[in-house]
């Protein structure tokens, strides 16, 4: 009887700061993620407006050269399948999780806890006692990950955003100093 060949063992992902030249790998990883996953939340019209307005590479060099907004990103196999973005919020001690979005191809294998837990960790070490985040009202998978990762509903936004659209979010938050 001849023995399987295994295969070499699956390399670990890494998270790492993600600097300028990254921005367009980003961009592009979020039109893939949101055209794959908002249809059936959001319009296809609202989908592309939220796209260009915060994906452009002139708002992601915004946010991290002026707004102090820190990009993450997950690496598999030298391959980016996901990333996260964090800041301070206007409130000591608080910190917004801006984005985290992670390929559908990687989904449920635990790489979306791994990258929410390696952006705790950094704003922990920032100064952050406590985590937020916004999500919208109807995106059921996505509010089910934060709860299973500790994040709990405390408010009900919704926000103008230009071009007749609005998110209709909840607020989510995570006590950091347990």
């Amino acid at each position: 009887m001849q023995k399987a060949e295994s295969k070499p063992p699956h390399p670990a992902p890494q998270i790492l700061p993600a600097a300028e030249t990254d921005l367009p790998s980003i961009a592009r990883l979020a039109g893939f993620v949101w055209r794959a996953h908002y249809p059936g939340i959001i319009s296809m019209e609202q989908i592309e407006y939220m796209l260009a307005k915060m994906y452009s590479l002139e708002t992601l060099r915004e946010e991290i050269l002026l707004r102090a907004i820190r990009y993450e990103q997950l690496l598999v196999e030298h391959e980016m399948a996901g990333f996260a973005a964090h800041g301070p919020a206007e409130q000591a001690g608080l910190y917004k999780l801006h984005k985290l979005y992670l390929h559908p191809a990687w989904h449920g294998r635990g790489l979306g806890s791994l990258l929410l837990e390696h952006c705790q960790r950094a704003v922990r070490g920032l100064g952050a006692n406590r985590l937020m985040l916004t999500v919208n009202k109807r995106n059921a998978k996505a509010i089910a990950a934060y709860q299973r990762n500790g994040f709990a509903i405390t408010d009900s936004v919704v926000m103008e955003i230009g071009g007749g659209f609005v998110m209709d979010d909840y607020v989510m938050a995570k006590d950091l100093r347990s």
